[in-house]
């Protein structure tokens, strides 16, 4: 069965983990995975995790398994936090939420279910998007395109040449949007933005479909869902992808939440049956302890309060190391305006390089990136940001 099996490519993040493992140079910097790192470059449990573990401990006398949907206390508390407790009692039961293996369960579940009801469905996405995207949604059948997002040249949005695209969707069309912290260019739609993809929504009849990867590490947990929250108020159809990896650090214990929103009570039930089947038939139910944990610290206002201090505490952080990268760039007299890091939002950023340069930065001065230039920026600290900054300007100035 297996003898003719060829090995596929190396995926290229795991290939620049490897790499930086077994490199010596003691000055090297990993700026390609996406995760958070603190000020000595480790990925921290959050206060409120282990104090969410210690309380779990003691309380928890089963370990039985829950039902597809997941963990009930945990829907409830995890659309909340999305759409906040006043839209989510309006919604009613046109909402339905199921806990799902981390994002990538929750974008592969619904990928899935669109593919049950409606095959072969299109769905537009940004280029550029997370990777992992494609694989994700294409692979479960859906029929995936682009529209045109970052504008590498000015380091914004093109958001006209976007707006002309997804225009072209209609009903039964779907539209993947960044909820927040667009991973990889950093480059957030404006409120004002929003509202016009809002309108235009209303106008053509195609449901937007949102990852929401990062709420908190933006401007905060409200104002990152605020186009979330908009189009949930303003549509009759919406589905959206939310993950505790980054805003609670749950990486390894794969915790999120599918949302669907749909127009009527009746079509929120037959979707949610179609869900459960179709969770049934991937992974039949999801991993509790990382759905525990959330819905601990979420129930709790002690434990709520200290998780929103320690995110806030993350996210400015990051802020602040984007101001500070922008500062150490300009003082290494190179004709380039870094400026536009300062005003992106999340873990990520483009550097605007070629692969060549990029390949400079990994060969010669152990700085490992992706070709297309992004980087994660809390992979930066106090102790490797000059050598950072004096790296990519030796880069460029070499032409």
């Amino acid at each position: 069965m297996f003898d003719s099996l060829k090995p596929l490519p190396a995926d290229p993040i795991l290939g620049l983990m490897a790499a930086y493992r077994v490199d010596t140079n003691p000055q090297k910097i990993d700026l390609g995975v996406g995760v958070y790192k603190d000020e000595q470059g480790n990925t921290p449990v959050m206060r409120a995790v282990k104090s969410a573990e210690a309380r779990l401990l003691q309380s928890q006398s089963s370990k039985s398994y829950v039902s597809p949907a997941g963990s009930a206390a945990f829907n409830a508390l995890a659309a909340g936090l999305v759409l906040g407790d006043n839209l989510t009692h309006t919604l009613g039961d046109r909402r339905v939420t199921f806990q799902t293996p981390g994002g990538c369960g929750g974008l592969r579940l619904a990928a899935e279910f669109i593919q049950k009801v409606r095959p072969g469905s299109k769905i537009l996405v940004s280029d550029p998007t997370w990777a992992n995207h494609i694989p994700l949604l294409g692979e479960a059948g859906l029929q995936i395109e682009t529209y045109p997002y970052y504008d590498y040249q000015h380091h914004g949005i093109r958001f006209d040449d976007m707006m002309t695209r997804i225009g072209n969707a209609g009903p039964g069309d779907l539209v993947l949007l960044h909820g927040c912290c667009h991973n990889p260019c950093g480059a957030d739609l404006t409120r004002e933005q929003w509202q016009a993809v809002a309108s235009l929504a209303q106008a053509r009849g195609f449901t937007p479909f949102i990852d929401l990867a990062y709420q908190g590490l933006g401007d905060g947990l409200a104002e990152d869902s605020y186009g979330v929250r908009l189009l949930a108020e303003s549509l009759p159809e919406l589905i959206v992808v939310s993950s505790c990896s980054k805003n609670f650090g749950l990486y390894r214990e794969r915790t999120g939440a599918l949302t669907v929103i749909t127009g009527n009570a009746a079509a929120t039930q037959a979707a949610a049956s179609q869900i459960a089947s179709t969770a049934r038939g991937m992974y039949s139910m999801p991993p509790d302890h990382g759905a525990s944990v959330v819905a601990e610290i979420l129930a709790d206002s002690e434990l709520n309060g200290d998780w929103a201090l320690e995110l806030t505490e993350v996210r400015e952080r990051i802020n602040g190391l984007r101001s500070a990268l922008v500062i150490e760039l300009g003082k290494q007299g190179i004709d380039r305006d870094f400026g536009f890091i300062e005003q992106e939002k999340g873990m990520f950023s483009f550097l605007g390089l070629t692969v060549d340069q990029v390949q400079t930065l990994i060969n010669q001065y152990s700085i490992y990136l992706v070709d297309s230039s992004r980087i994660n920026i809390a992979g930066i600290n106090s102790s490797n940001i000059e050598y950072l900054a004096q790296s990519i300007a030796a880069v460029l100035k070499s032409g």
